[in-house]
């Protein structure tokens, strides 16, 4: 079993703080960033200029789409008419689903403004998005955001009896599992120089599968929990839509992708 802990946090002045979820987020949107560039350079498209000025809009979008999905999806309970400017605190709750449509729509939309086409960048994006993901959630799983229901499980956090009952799963653990083994097969898959929008198409479908089952395992018995719709949470809807796309993405028809180390 897991054991329970706590991390300390970095008090700063008018009540905010740096916690090593913070940290951590932010290092794994460098490392995708950095990631991307690098394999848009190397893998294909063989240029990362695009991907460089996206990071902005990306990360806006993820910001803003993040705290939306939070406040509007899973707790509505949260915007009163006494504190409306929460609407606009994006640091104050995230979802990590959110985050995704709302980065997706930022390079969608910069895409559309520099009106450069989007899918010979798509694999280079699931490159680094994976691994970026993946030490993100790190941050998750390091300040037990995402706690599931009770169990012993091997692999179960310690979590206090006060409040929490005893030994849960956590989600966040289980996401860096996830996106850690699929940061692996995508990797794979490049050196196979698979068709152009496939690497994409397996993180969309391998994250959305493996995410939809995993969200059964959250919590509904604490007193701050994700609000469900018909039996399901709101990333169990947003990830039957992106598994969708993955299946779009692996079964288009598509044209090969050549190694711009190859020099060809």
């Amino acid at each position: 079993m897991v054991p329970y802990f706590t991390l300390p946090q970095l008090d700063l002045p008018f009540g905010q703080r740096i916690d090593i979820f913070g940290v951590l987020s932010a290092a794994g949107v460098v490392l995708g960033a950095w990631l991307a560039a690098r394999q848009a350079r190397q893998y294909a498209p063989g240029r990362d200029g695009p991907l460089r000025d996206v990071v902005t809009w990306a990360v806006v979008g993820g910001l803003f789409g993040g705290h939306w999905m939070h406040l509007f999806a899973y707790h509505p309970e949260l915007v009163t008419p006494k504190d409306p400017w929460v609407i606009l605190r994006f640091w104050d709750g995230l979802s990590s689903m959110g985050g995704v449509l709302g980065s997706l729509l930022g390079i969608f939309l910069f895409f559309r403004k520099i009106k450069e086409p989007l899918m010979p960048f798509t694999d280079a994006l699931a490159l680094g998005t994976a691994p970026g993901w993946m030490v993100a959630r790190i941050g998750c799983f390091l300040v037990h955001d995402h706690p599931g229901i009770r169990t012993d499980f091997p692999l179960a956090v310690d979590f206090p009896v006060n409040p929490y009952g005893g030994p849960r799963h956590d989600l966040g653990l289980y996401d860096v599992f996830v996106l850690g083994a699929l940061s692996i097969v995508l990797y794979v898959m490049k050196s196979r120089k698979p068709l152009e929008g496939r690497l994409m198409g397996v993180l969309a479908l391998g994250y959305s599968i493996a995410r939809f089952f995993l969200d059964f395992l959250r919590a509904s018995d604490l007193s701050f929990v994700d609000r469900r719709y018909a039996g399901l949470t709101p990333a169990q809807y947003v990830v039957i839509g992106l598994a969708a796309t993955g299946v779009w993405l692996l079964f288009r028809p598509s044209r090969p992708v050549v190694l711009a180390l190859d020099g060809k």
